[in-house]
């Protein structure tokens, strides 16, 4: 009672006094100015806080722009991450301690803290869901419940200490881990300070928000630098970055092995990455041995001087794809006379020369 007593004779000394009210509005004026520079300098602050957190995986090797894939791509993302991120404002959730001042009643200013189940409880206002709300939506809140005690009441809310928000980060990165963050960060913060993508990372990444599932081409975000896509990290969110996948050359080529597909990988591309045929091979006899989903391989017959004279189109690959490059023995007969030949003639020559 005795708040309402004092609210009920402020309200009766503003209203009988008329002169008041051009510095009201005067002091009204200059109030949201004052809470505007201030979300402006919070905005600061959080941006040099997130520059400082993601300054850490700076010992990605190589230099930027050079080397192999991986550190472009990681390069690329330390780069991304530095720059401003998307100004979007901060979510309000359990257990943030927010300041609540009211301009000239001083008897509701207090710290209070969100409960658990999302609630925020004031005197006189009763309970509020403030999680899931910003900063601003809280404050007209507050003044839309104060209406009826207050002419224009001004409200300003300053969160104090953000909840410990847990995200949890998977897959194709350095670093795999649980991450207590403790202000609003976004998925480049997180990946940067999970040290970055990992040599097989592939170029999706998943995030997993509740029933939700939303999916970032890593390619548009670092090559492309969209900044959309650099979406708002929420608690409790789970981001996985899944390995690319593995194409497999053998035979008559000058590098067989497994090679990582980042991206659209086609099958001339792959065989430039297998440093070409060797003398002995069949190039217009490739055998392309792909999982068809049950206990058989399915088997496709590929001219590759074909794809090169664009008579057919290239071949785009998928995951665990089996590329066999056929020798001909005939060429490898005569390659084998060849070299013995070359030899025969080294000696011979050998022996000449010691002759003389």
């Amino acid at each position: 009672m005795s708040i309402l007593l004092l609210l009920s004779r402020r309200n009766s000394f503003f209203a009988g006094t008329a002169g008041m009210t051009t510095r009201g509005n005067h002091l009204l004026s200059s109030a949201r100015a004052l809470t505007s520079l201030a979300a402006i300098l919070i905005c600061f602050s959080a941006l040099s806080c997130s520059s400082a957190d993601t300054a850490k995986p700076a010992v990605i090797p190589g230099n930027a722009g050079e080397g192999s894939g991986l550190d472009k791509r990681n390069s690329l993302l330390l780069e991304q991450a530095i720059k401003t991120a998307p100004l979007t404002d901060y979510i309000l959730g359990p257990e943030d301690l927010l300041e609540i001042d009211v301009y000239q009643v001083d008897e509701l200013k207090r710290t209070a803290r969100i409960g658990l189940g999302g609630l925020l409880k004031l005197p006189l206002l009763g309970d509020i869901t403030a999680a899931g709300l910003t900063v601003a939506e809280l404050e007209a809140e507050i003044s839309r419940r104060l209406e009826q005690y207050l002419q224009e009441p001004i409200v300003t809310v300053v969160i104090k200490e953000y909840r410990s928000q847990r995200v949890t980060v998977l897959g194709a990165v350095k670093t795999p881990q649980t991450i207590n963050v403790t202000r609003q960060k976004f998925l480049l913060d997180i990946l940067s300070a999970s040290g970055g993508l990992s040599e097989d990372a592939g170029d999706i990444c998943y995030v997993r928000r509740g029933s939700e599932t939303i999916v970032i081409n890593l390619n548009d975000l670092l090559m492309k630098g969209d900044p959309k896509l650099n979406i708002p990290v929420l608690a409790e969110d789970i981001i996985n970055v899944p390995r690319g996948g593995v194409v497999f050359v053998d035979g008559a080529v000058k590098g067989p092995g497994a090679f990582s597909m980042k991206g659209t990988v086609t099958l001339t591309q792959v065989i430039a990455m297998a440093k070409g045929f060797n003398s002995v091979a069949i190039s217009d006899e490739l055998k392309l041995y792909r999982n068809s989903g049950t206990d058989a391989m399915e088997i496709m017959d590929v001219d590759y001087d074909a794809i090169l004279s664009k008579k057919t189109p290239d071949i785009i690959l998928k995951d665990k794809d089996v590329i066999i490059v056929p020798k001909s023995g005939v060429k490898e007969f005569f390659s084998g006379f060849v070299r013995t030949f070359r030899g025969m003639i080294s000696l011979g020559s050998a022996e000449i020369g010691a002759g003389l």
